[in-house]
């Protein structure tokens, strides 16, 4: 178990931080840290809700990076509202609205969405 969550650590880029207590993690390195659980229990997908909450541009370019390349090993259920993570990441999005989907499609699809853009861009088409 230990060797797991090393390797898991080492993974999301915590290997230097495996000696430190949680309290003295950044919240960037929090949200790794979740990851990396989650890894170390090899599981056959990911379930994310917001993992981008909070982080910075550079945390957020680190944990996508992550995301595309462990999406090549499992699929990925992403909640998020950070778009940019989400066209680099998604295969297919929906989009809800107050809990209700207006859309579903690929990154072009959604990008050309005029309920889409209105909804979240304010954009009277």
């Amino acid at each position: 178990a230990r060797a797991r969550a090393e390797a898991a650590l080492a993974r999301v880029g915590l290997a230097e931080a495996a000696q430190r207590r949680v309290a003295t993690l950044s919240h960037g390195e929090r949200r790794l840290l979740e990851v990396a659980c989650a890894l170390s229990l090899a599981p056959r997908a990911f379930v994310m809700d917001e993992p981008m909450a909070g982080l910075g541009t550079e945390g957020t370019g680190r944990l996508t990076a992550l995301l595309a390349e462990l999406k090549r090993q499992a699929p990925i259920l992403l909640v998020e509202h950070d778009m940019d993570a989400v066209f680099a990441l998604a295969d297919r999005i929906s989009v809800l609205v107050y809990g209700r989907v207006i859309a579903t499609g690929t990154v072009s699809e959604i990008r050309a969405n005029a309920q889409v853009r209105d909804a979240y861009l304010g954009e009277n088409t």
